[in-house]
C-alpha cells in the first residue's frame, strides 16, 4: 500500500451513529491510512444522513477530492434518490485519477450507475503516478463499508486483509467452496451486480447497466431480511427479462436474516435456487463470501473475471 493512501469516509444513504463511524475511521488510520471523515457524514434527516442535496453534495465533494478511496459509511436506503441528479461524468474522472469507490449494499444502486453511464468517458484527468491502477472506466469495488465492517467491536480477519490488499493494488483473485455439481467450469466475464433488491429495482431506468457491458457477464447477488420466495421472486424477474440467461455465470452470496414461515413447509433458499437452476441454462454457483455478513471479499465490478472451478473449489481472478 503506498505510504499514507487518502481515503475519505461519506453518507451517501442512511443516517449514521458517530460512535461506529469515528472507531472505524481510528481503525483505519491504524491500517496507515490518512482517514478523513467528510464534513456531512454525520448530519440527519428523517432516516437519511442528511437530505438529498446533502447527501449529493457529499458525493460530488469527495469525487471533486478523488481521494486513493472513498468508502461509503454505511448503506441502508437513499442512493436511489440522486441517480438522476449524480453528475456521472465527475465521478469517472475521480476514478480516472485513481479513486477507488468501495460498499455494498444500497451502494450497488451507485455502482450499476456507473455502468450505465459509461459514455463520453476515459478522456479525463490523468492518474496519480503513484496510485495503483483504477482499471477500466467505471470500475469500483464491491466490499466493506466503514460503520458495519469497521465500526464494531470487531474487524473480521478475511475483510480487513483482503480489503487493504486490494486498495493497494496487491489482490489478485478471491476463492471459496461451491457445491459439488460445477467441476471444470471457466468462464471470462464483466463481474456486475450486488444487492438484489437495489439490482432489481434499476431494471427499465436509465441506471441499468448497458447489455454490452453485462452480456456475457458474471452476475454477482446477496441479499438480507429478504424470505427466500422474494429472492426468487427477484430472480425470476432478472430470469423473464433475459438478464440470467446473458451471463456466463451467476454468483450467490449470503441471503439471511430473515424468518421462515409455517406456511414454507419445506420451502427454502434451497428450493428457490433449484428451481431456477432449472429454468436457466447459466450455471448458478453458492458460496461466494460476501453480502450483509462480517465475513467478505472485495472484488472489482466492472472488471473483466476469469472463473475457474475444480471440484468444489471457485477461483475468481483478475
Amino acid at each position: 500500500m503506498p505510504a499514507m493512501s487518502t481515503l475519505i469516509l461519506y453518507s451517501p444513504s442512511g443516517v449514521v451513529a458517530a460512535a461506529p463511524l469515528r472507531r472505524a475511521a481510528r481503525r483505519l488510520s491504524a491500517l496507515g491510512y490518512q482517514v478523513d471523515i467528510d464534513a456531512s457524514a454525520l448530519a440527519r434527516h428523517q432516516r437519511f444522513a442528511g437530505d438529498d442535496d446533502t447527501r449529493l453534495a457529499a458525493l460530488h465533494r469527495v469525487a471533486e477530492r478523488a481521494p486513493d478511496i472513498a468508502m461509503a459509511t454505511r448503506g441502508g436506503y437513499g442512493l436511489t434518490r440522486l441517480l438522476d441528479r449524480i453528475d456521472w461524468p465527475l465521478i469517472h474522472r475521480s476514478i480516472e485519477r485513481g479513486t477507488r469507490w468501495i460498499g455494498h449494499s444500497d451502494f450497488t444502486a451507485f455502482q450499476c450507475g456507473l455502468l450505465a453511464h459509461r459514455h463520453g468517458v476515459g478522456k479525463g484527468a490523468a492518474p496519480h503516478p503513484d496510485r495503483p491502477a483504477s482499471g477500466v472506466a467505471g470500475m469500483t469495488w464491491a466490499g466493506p463499508m466503514a460503520c458495519g465492517d469497521f465500526g464494531g467491536e470487531v474487524v473480521d480477519d478475511i475483510t480487513e486483509p483482503c480489503f487493504v490488499e486490494a486498495m493497494s493494488g496487491a489482490l489478485e483473485a478471491v476463492g471459496f467452496r461451491t457445491e459439488a455439481g460445477f467441476d471444470g467450469l471457466a468462464a471470462r466475464g464483466t463481474l456486475w451486480g450486488g444487492n438484489l433488491c437495489m439490482l432489481v429495482s434499476l431494471l427499465g431506468t436509465p441506471h441499468w447497466p448497458k447489455a454490452a457491458t453485462t452480456r456475457g457477464g458474471i452476475l454477482f447477488l446477496e441479499d438480507v431480511n429478504e424470505h427466500p420466495y422474494r429472492v426468487e421472486r427477484s430472480l425470476l424477474q432478472l430470469h423473464q427479462a433475459g438478464v440470467l440467461d446473458a451471463q456466463k455465470a451467476v454468483l450467490l452470496g449470503d441471503f439471511s436474516g430473515y424468518r421462515r414461515s409455517p406456511l414454507d413447509r419445506g420451502y427454502q433458499l434451497k428450493t428457490a435456487i433449484a428451481h431456477l437452476r432449472g429454468l436457466t441454462r447459466t450455471p448458478i454457483l453458492t458460496g461466494l463470501p460476501f453480502g450483509h455478513v462480517p465475513t467478505k471479499v472485495t472484488m472489482p465490478v466492472g472488471a473483466k473475471v476469469d472463473l475457474l472451478v475444480q471440484g468444489r473449489d471457485v477461483l475468481a481472478g483478475w
